[in-house]
């Protein structure tokens, strides 16, 4: 029997609502739609999903986390996709140089949304919406430019393709490897060491954060750069993986991070959230998104699945952020 002081910790924690949410769907599919849960756990096309996702959206939760916002990175994915195939494919070089430049592009995007947002007043909203349309510009005008192409073909060496473009048992992307190592990596982070601790004042209040001498301005800088270049890589990974890259492509990220990281619990208006959280809700909207397909619901009712469940993730963190909120007041008293 679980004691009730541990069911009240498990409720106040932020990916509660993640979790709860991930079940109403798993249950909403198999009670009214008929879905086969054995054949969709074992299908490759929502993992990968997910996996893609995921490692765009962690890095923009814990920016979210920081009270900021970065919708760049619908552009970032397909810039570091044509850097990559630009570089390695049409011009051949060495597919090290390639993935330098694709990551490089990454980390100058980043910096700049970063300066901006710490040397300006502007909203980051704001910032990023600019380098998004630039940065399309850009990518567009620079392949018809260099390659007279949208679209170029690259062919990576086995090494790269082992790497980071291949499929495991046929189906299943090796990106699902590195989404599993950033988790790691990003949850240590989070809420292991003094970083995460940062992370979390930022959010909560940047002048008392910058009073209490948390380096807030290098901190947000890092926290854009992280979330630029997770967005290069994997475009530079699809790549690799598909043998070419185009410049349309990656808008649907923005909207779709978004969601994963609000229904894993973190609040638009920073300062509460987890990592842990962030990946549930990342794998909670792969299964609306792909699990649809699994049942006979009718295809065109994903949107509204999507909104229902993205308001009513909404509505439960809330919630659950109160509880906390509420818990941590009477401790102090």
């Amino acid at each position: 029997m679980i004691h009730p002081q541990t069911l009240g910790n498990l409720v106040r924690r932020p990916e509660t609502g993640a979790l709860l949410s991930l079940i109403a769907v798993a249950l909403f599919f198999v009670i009214f739609g008929n879905a086969d849960l054995g054949k969709f756990m074992g299908a490759a096309s929502w993992v990968n999903f997910a996996a893609n996702l995921g490692i765009v959206a962690i890095p923009l939760g814990m920016l979210m986390i920081a009270g900021e916002l970065d919708i760049s990175i619908g552009a970032m994915i397909p810039a570091g996709s044509m850097s990559i195939a630009i570089v390695s494919g049409y011009y051949e070089l060495p597919i090290l140089v390639g993935m330098i430049v694709a990551l490089g592009l990454g980390v100058l995007v980043g910096l700049v949304n970063g300066l901006l947002a710490t040397r300006t007043t502007v909203p980051s909203l704001i910032i990023t919406l600019a380098t998004l349309v630039a940065m399309q510009g850009v990518v567009l005008s620079a392949s018809v430019l260099l390659t007279g192409n949208a679209s170029v073909a690259l062919t990576a060496p086995d090494w790269a393709k082992a790497i980071f473009g291949r499929y495991i048992g046929g189906s299943y992307q090796v990106i699902i490897l590195w989404w599993l190592v950033f988790t790691a990596i990003y949850w240590f982070f989070m809420h292991k060491s003094r970083f995460g601790n940062w992370v979390y004042a930022l959010g909560g209040d940047k002048i008392s954060a910058r009073n209490a001498g948390i380096p807030t301005d290098r901190l947000r800088i890092g926290l854009f750069i992280l979330s630029a270049t997770s967005a290069s890589f994997v475009g530079m990974c699809g790549a690799i993986l598909f043998n070419s890259a185009q410049v349309s492509g990656g808008m649907n990220y923005i909207f779709n991070a978004v969601v994963a990281v609000v229904v894993g619990g973190v609040l638009l208006t920073g300062g509460f959230g987890s990592i842990i959280g962030i990946f549930i809700g990342t794998l909670t909207f792969a299964v609306v998104s792909q699990g649809i397909y699994f049942t006979d619901i009718d295809r065109n009712w994903s949107s509204l699945i999507i909104g229902v469940m993205l308001l009513a993730a909404v509505v439960m963190n809330n919630a659950f952020r109160e509880l906390a909120m509420s818990a941590a007041t009477r401790k102090k008293g």
